[in-house]
C-alpha cells in the first residue's frame, strides 16, 4: 500500500499559533509507526504570500520524507517559488508531479494571481495532459489542487470555488487510473464525487470554516478552537483509496486532581 499525508490551509503568519499548530500535525505524522510515503501540502501556505512566511513555512514543513506543496489564494507565485522550492522567481503556474511508489501525483496550480477563487490556466491543462500521457498506463495517479471543483454547502467557499469544473471533470472522468482528487481551501473535511471519482476535502490546520446549517452570513464564519486536522489516504494494490481523518490535540496529557 501506498499511504499519503494531506495538511491543508497552514496560513503560516510568522505568529506562533499557526506554526506551533502545523509543527503539531507535523510531528504526528512523524511518529507513526508506519509514516506516511509523502505529505501534500495543498494550499494557503502563508496568510499573505510574504518571503518570510515562506521561510517560516520551509522550517515547520521540514521532514526526511517527501513534502509537495501547491499554492493557493493566500499565496504568491513568485515568494513561493523562490522561497519555499528554491527556485527563481516566477509568476507562472507551479505545477509539479512526482513518482510516490508506482503512484503518480500530480499537484496542479489553480490560484489566481489577487483573486480569490480558483481557475485552470491552458497552460495547466496542457501540463497535466502530459502528465497523463507519461504515467505508466497500469498505475494509479492521484491530482491534487486547491480550489474544490464541487459545490461543498459552505457559505464562503462555494462562492470562490474552481471556475469551470465542467472542463476539467471531462479530463478526470476520461481516465480510469485517475484514483481520487485532492483539495483544500474549505477548512473543513469533507468527502463527495466528482467526474465518478472520490473527491477529498482535506480540513485546515488552522481553522474550521462551518456550513450553512451552521452559519448565516455575515456571521463569524471562522472557528479557531477546534484542533488542528489533517487527511491520511491509502492506496491499496487495487488502485482503490481510502481516507481516514486525524485530529491531533494540542494539548498535552490530562493529570489527574489532586487527591
Amino acid at each position: 500500500m501506498i499511504l499519503v499525508a494531506q495538511i491543508s490551509d497552514t496560513h503560516f503568519d510568522l505568529g506562533a499559533r499557526n506554526a506551533e499548530r502545523a509543527e503539531r500535525v507535523m510531528a504526528f505524522l512523524a511518529d507513526l509507526r508506519r509514516r506516511p510515503d509523502a505529505i501534500l501540502v495543498t494550499g494557503d501556505i502563508t496568510d499573505s504570500g510574504k518571503s518570510d512566511q515562506y521561510a517560516e513555512a520551509r522550517m515547520a514543513l521540514d521532514a526526511d520524507i517527501p513534502v509537495y506543496a501547491l499554492p493557493g489564494n493566500h499565496d504568491d507565485r513568485a515568494a513561493f517559488r523562490e522561497t519555499l522550492l528554491g527556485e527563481p522567481a516566477s509568476t507562472a503556474p507551479i505545477n509539479h508531479a512526482h513518482r510516490v511508489g508506482n503512484l503518480t501525483v500530480a499537484l496542479l496550480d489553480s490560484s489566481i494571481p489577487g483573486e480569490s477563487g480558483g481557475r485552470l490556466t491552458e497552460q495547466t491543462y496542457d501540463w497535466l495532459r502530459g502528465v497523463l500521457a507519461a504515467a505508466p498506463a497500469d498505475a494509479p495517479i492521484l491530482l491534487a489542487l486547491h480550489h474544490p471543483p464541487a459545490h461543498l454547502f459552505s457559505p464562503v467557499i462555494d462562492t470562490i470555488s474552481l471556475a469551470d469544473p465542467e472542463k476539467f471533470a471531462e479530463v478526470v472522468a476520461a481516465d480510469e487510473r485517475i484514483v481520487g482528487v485532492l483539495t483544500g481551501h474549505a477548512h473543513s473535511a469533507a468527502v463527495t464525487t466528482f467526474a465518478g471519482r472520490p473527491l477529498l476535502v482535506a480540513p485546515s490546520t488552522a481553522s474550521v470554516l462551518g456550513g450553512e446549517w451552521e452559519l448565516e452570513l455575515p456571521d463569524r464564519v471562522m472557528d479557531y478552537a477546534p484542533d488542528p486536522a489533517l487527511a491520511l489516504h491509502v492506496i491499496d494494490e487495487n488502485h482503490r483509496m481510502t481516507t481516514h481523518f486525524r485530529t491531533v490535540a494540542m494539548g498535552g496529557w490530562i493529570s489527574a486532581p489532586p487527591a
